[in-house]
C-alpha cells in the first residue's frame, strides 16, 4: 500500500550531492526545475487538474532568491530542487502571469497525483528543517548548507547537522469486534471525529514498546500482540507514521485528559458506517491519513 506523501519518484542521487561542482552546474542548467514554497505552502497549477508547478531555471533566477535551493534528486535525469521564497514579497507577481498559486500542502495533497505528494513530503520537510536549523546546536554559530541541502555544517566547531525524521507509532487497538479510537483535545474536541491513538517513539524504545506505552498512558489499556501494518511520511513538520494493529489485554478506559478529549470502543458496524459516510455515530479521518487505512483494513477483515 502506498499512502499519501509516499511514492516519491525522485532518485535522490547521493553521490551527486557530494560533488559541489556538479551541484553548482545543475542549479544553472536550463533543464533543471525548481519547486517554490512560500511560508511552507507549495506552488501548484490547475491547467489539467491540480499538479505541482515547477519553475524553470530562468524563472527561479528572476526571483533573486537568497536561500540556496535544496537538491531533491533526479527525475528523468533532470535535476529538481526545492526553493524557499518566503522572504520575497509577492513572488507570483514577480513571475508574471504563470497561472500558479501557493496551496497548503495538506489541501494540495488531496488533489495531487500520488507520486507528487511524495515529492511534497520530501521538499516541505527539508524546507522547514532548513528554516529551523540555521544555527549550530553545539556552539550556536550560524551553519551553512552542504550536499545540496542534505546537511548543514558549522564552520566554527565542525559539527554536521542532518535533516531529521521523527518516528511516530500510530495504532488501532482491537478487542474482538471492537476497536479503540480517541478524539484529540483542542480543536477536534466535540467534533465527532475519532482516530487511531498515536505518539512519538522515545529513545531506546522499540515500535512495539511505544505502542504499548502510548496506549497505556493515553487510555489506560494494556496491549499484547502488536502487528505492523504500513508506514506513511507525514511532513508536518517531518515524521514517519508507523502504523500498527494491536490486541487489547484489558478493556477499562482511563483517559489522559491532557492529550485526549475522549476515548471509546466502537463496534465494527459503527466504524463501517462512518467509512461509508454515515456520521451519525462518529467520524473517522479521510484517506489522506494512515489512520483511515488502519481502520479500513480492520473493517475489511470480517
Amino acid at each position: 500500500m502506498i499512502h499519501t506523501f509516499a511514492g516519491n519518484p525522485m532518485d535522490r542521487a547521493d553521490a551527486l550531492r557530494r560533488d559541489p561542482e556538479w551541484l553548482a552546474g545543475a542549479v544553472n542548467d536550463p533543464s533543471s526545475r525548481f519547486l517554490a514554497f512560500s511560508r511552507l505552502n507549495v506552488l501548484t497549477q490547475d491547467d489539467n487538474g491540480v499538479e505541482l508547478m515547477w519553475l524553470s531555471t530562468a524563472q527561479f533566477a528572476a526571483l533573486g532568491c537568497d536561500a540556496p535551493p535544496i537538491f531533491l534528486g533526479l527525475n528523468d535525469e533532470i535535476a529538481h530542487f526545492a526553493a524557499d521564497v518566503s522572504k520575497i514579497d509577492d513572488p507570483l507577481a514577480q513571475l508574471g502571469d504563470i497561472g500558479g498559486q501557493f496551496r497548503d500542502c495538506r489541501m494540495a495533497a488531496m488533489a495531487l497525483p500520488q507520486e507528487q505528494t511524495g515529492i511534497v513530503a520530501q521538499a516541505r520537510s527539508q524546507v522547514d528543517w532548513h528554516a529551523r536549523h540555521g544555527f549550530c546546536s553545539v556552539c550556536g554559530v550560524p551553519t551553512q548548507p552542504e550536499r545540496g541541502g542534505h546537511v548543514r555544517r558549522c564552520d566554527s566547531c565542525g559539527a554536521e547537522h542532518f535533516p531529521r525524521t521523527d518516528p511516530v507509532a500510530i495504532m488501532l487497538i482491537i478487542d474482538g469486534d471492537r476497536c479503540l479510537l480517541g478524539q484529540p483535545a483542542g480543536r477536534f474536541a466535540g467534533t465527532g471525529l475519532y482516530t487511531a491513538l498515536a505518539g512519538f517513539i522515545d529513545q531506546g524504545e522499540s515500535i512495539e514498546e511505544a505502542v504499548r506505552r502510548e496506549v497505556r498512558e493515553e487510555a489506560g489499556i494494556e496491549v499484547g500482540e502488536v502487528r505492523y501494518h504500513s508506514s506513511q511520511p507525514w511532513p508536518f513538520p517531518s515524521s514517519l507514521m508507523i502504523g500498527c494493529h494491536g490486541t487489547a489485554n484489558s478493556t477499562d478506559i482511563v483517559i489522559d485528559d491532557q492529550e485526549l478529549a475522549d476515548v471509546a470502543w466502537f463496534t465494527r458496524d459503527d466504524v463501517a458506517q462512518a467509512l461509508a459516510g454515515d456520521t451519525t455515530r462518529m467520524q473517522v479521518p479521510g484517506p489522506i491519513a494512515i489512520a483511515h487505512h488502519l481502520i479500513r483494513a480492520w473493517v475489511a477483515e470480517q
